[in-house]
């Protein structure tokens, strides 16, 4: 009579084995970090310093996105805007469309932003626009946007954002 050991049981036994061995490290992990200062010290100063690290990148990211943006909102102010109704008109209309459809991807949002942006600068009440931003376009990018006029300045508003809104003040205009 031969003896054969199915696959089956083969595989069970392995998977015992490998979650014993999980368990069993699990359960020394725990004794170890409730029981040895030392360990809880050098888990606390790791964890600070993954904090710290990770908020330096936020950091330079944050100033890398604002660098970008003034360096855009400059480049289109050098770039000009149409002056005639009809070419307003229409340049308008494509960049609120182009804005529309980048805003739908989280890494278009500047992209985005700058769309709106352009169609502020040339919509004849730029109040009234920001009033429509607000309730229809993503916060994310309408904080760049908020950021973009900020830069330019010469973009005539009362005050940016409305309800639902922490950028600026409100206009007032939605409030109940």
């Amino acid at each position: 009579m031969s003896l054969s050991v199915r696959p089956a049981t083969i595989a069970l036994a392995t998977l015992g084995a490998i979650t014993t061995g999980l368990l069993a490290y699990a359960a020394y992990f725990d004794h170890k970090r409730r029981t040895d200062p030392e360990f809880r010290k050098n888990l606390k100063r790791e964890s600070r310093r993954i904090a710290k690290a990770a908020k330096e990148e936020a950091d330079a990211q944050g100033a890398n996105q604002k660098r970008k943006i003034r360096e855009l909102v400059d480049e289109t102010l050098e770039e000009g805007f149409p002056t005639n109704v009809e070419e307003k008109e229409s340049y308008f209309m494509n960049e609120v469309g182009r804005g529309e459809v980048l805003c739908q991807n989280d890494k278009t949002q500047v992209e985005a932003a700058l769309c709106f942006f352009k169609a502020l600068k040339v919509y004849p009440q730029p109040g009234d626009l920001i009033t429509i931003y607000d309730k229809t376009v993503p916060k994310p990018v309408l904080d760049i946007v908020a950021e973009m006029v900020a830069h330019d300045g010469s973009i005539p508003v009362g005050g940016f954002g409305g309800p639902g809104s922490d950028v600026g003040g409100s206009t007032g205009a939605l409030d109940d």
